[in-house]
């Protein structure tokens, strides 16, 4: 019952979907990050079987499509990461010290450059999903999921900007060492359904997965680093940050890397390079 009571919060918490109230102590919340997940894997089979049915069985165009791969997470989760994504902005182009950063992240008011950041992230995603097709949604669906294990490893694992705030009563809340364990497990199964998945199609599909997984190993280090120098830790908002740049990151390359023209331009280059330093 305590382990459906954390499944509870961690999906009130984090997505609009409807479950039993459940109250808020140190029990119930102690392995609550641990389901965060879960939530990325309702968003992923819903992207999965939406996508499927658009692209299979109607005539939509396919901009329609795209429109509802790229509102599907929104939907889920509320746009609560998109949130913290917006904050983020809007601290990181203030250029002021750190006191300053996280007053901001604090402010319920949203400042232009949050607004031109969501219109900016929309867009491009917007514009991936135009170019995605029918056989890259199972390796997609992956990295919700995925992105969350991540998200949820820096919660537990990062040190807390300041003493107070969600993130803060999810870490004193939490049993770390045993939820970053649980958080690790998903990433790895994540990771090993992506690889699989990107194994099943061929070596084009497998090289976009595995380079999808870099990506994200990349931007989780450039979190690290971001939340550390600039905000002097991270906050439930850089969480958000993270999570909506990690999976557009994945997103991209595994779209882009399924065109097999820029595999032919990326070879073409090189054997050119070669040959003139040859």
């Amino acid at each position: 019952m305590r382990l459906l009571n954390s499944l509870a919060i961690a999906i009130s918490m984090y997505s609009k979907i409807p479950v039993p109230t459940v109250e808020w102590n140190e029990k119930n919340m102690k392995y609550a990050m641990c389901f965060f997940p879960v939530i990325g894997v309702i968003t992923g089979l819903l992207q999965l079987g939406i996508g499927y049915v658009l692209l299979e069985y109607t005539s939509c165009e396919k901009l329609f499509f795209a429109s509802a791969m790229t509102l599907i997470p929104v939907i889920v989760t509320g746009g609560i990461h998109l949130d913290g994504y917006a904050d983020t902005i809007d601290a990181l182009s203030s250029y002021g010290n750190i006191d300053k950063k996280l007053q901001i992240l604090k402010d319920p008011h949203s400042g232009a450059f949050a607004m031109i950041g969501l219109c900016g992230y929309f867009v491009a995603t917007l514009a991936l999903w135009s170019e995605a097709d029918i056989h890259i949604l199972p390796m997609a669906a992956c990295i919700y999921p995925f992105s969350r294990s991540l998200s949820g490893i820096s919660v537990v694992s990062f040190q807390a900007a300041k003493d107070s705030g969600l993130l803060r009563t999810f870490q004193d809340g939490a049993q770390r060492k045993r939820v970053r364990i649980v958080l690790i497990i998903w990433a790895v199964l994540c990771a090993s359904a992506l690889l699989y998945l990107g194994w099943l199609r061929g070596n084009i599909a497998i090289a976009g997965a595995a380079a999808a997984m870099a990506s994200s190993l990349l931007v989780f280090a450039w979190y690290y680093v971001t939340s550390k120098r600039k905000f002097g830790g991270t906050t439930g908002d850089l969480a958000g940050y993270f999570l909506q740049i990690c999976e557009f990151a994945m997103l991209a390359v595994i779209v882009l890397a399924g065109k097999e023209h820029l595999w032919t331009a990326i070879e073409t280059y090189i054997e050119t390079y070669i040959r003139g330093k040859l």
